[in-house]
């Protein structure tokens, strides 16, 4: 069976614009006042027990206030150990609130907090869900130069659950700007374990987004562990951005 913890990390990839999804790292820059994002996206993750992610996913990201941003995830989750049925239905709901504390500046890194909330909304009994709530209490900081960027941090996530325990997840991007269409960039990211007795992860991503225009972007991703049990990480999503209508 897939751990739980580690799909929860799979599924951690949120945030705006050129930054979080298709990664797992995060940055700190919220949507702009009074825009949204909405992406439809899935997310894969395999290892020797068998699959798990979601297909699709809702996430809603909104400006609600200068530098502050509300976030909610709503995923149709499936999970296909080795040996066994495949589960399908609702997973565990995500809700969050970024807030940017500290601008960017040609000497200073942006700076902001992102609380996650993971509801117990999934069916534990069929793998979708962990029956607790889960929390992840992260910092991003976020630099800039010409058309390069860089951003990373990490946080502590609550992790109960008959077996689990707390554990601290940290990341590191860059990417690049290739044109005005094309971001391409890479992230390595390490997390404890997630079980008592477990180990802990160190894995990688590489990808980016493509933008049709202004409002329509393409988003992608595909990683493994270099020092864990994931054998492949994936996530493919179309994001939709576009200011409040007057």
């Amino acid at each position: 069976m897939l751990r739980v913890g580690y799909l929860f990390l799979c599924l951690a990839a949120v945030a705006s614009a050129l930054a979080g999804p298709p990664f797992v790292t995060d940055d700190p820059e919220p949507v702009d006042l009074h825009h949204w994002e909405v992406y439809i996206s899935s997310q894969w993750a395999r290892d020797s027990g068998g699959i798990t992610g979601d297909l699709p996913h809702l996430e809603v990201n909104y400006g609600a206030a200068p530098n502050l941003q509300l976030h909610l995830i709503v995923p149709y989750e499936f999970a296909r150990p080795v040996g066994g049925p495949t589960s399908r239905g609702l997973g565990d709901i995500e809700l969050g609130v970024k807030y940017r504390f500290v601008r960017e500046t040609a000497h200073r890194p942006m700076i902001g907090v992102f609380p996650l909330f993971e509801l117990p909304t999934g069916d534990e009994d069929r793998g979708l869900g962990t029956g607790h709530l889960h929390v992840f209490l992260p910092v991003w900081l976020q630099k800039s130069r010409g058309s390069w960027t860089s951003y990373g941090g990490g946080g502590y996530w609550i992790n109960p659950g008959e077996g689990n325990q707390d554990y601290w997840l940290f990341g590191g991007l860059i990417q690049k700007d290739l044109s005005q269409h094309l971001t391409l960039g890479g992230e390595i990211v390490h997390t404890g374990a997630t079980e008592v007795g477990g180990e802990s992860d160190l894995f990688f991503n590489l990808g980016g987004q493509y933008n049709f225009n202004d409002e329509h972007h393409l988003l992608f991703s595909a990683g493994r562990s270099i020092e864990g049990s994931s054998e492949f990480l994936g996530y493919l999503g179309f994001q939709w951005t576009f200011p409040t209508a007057d």
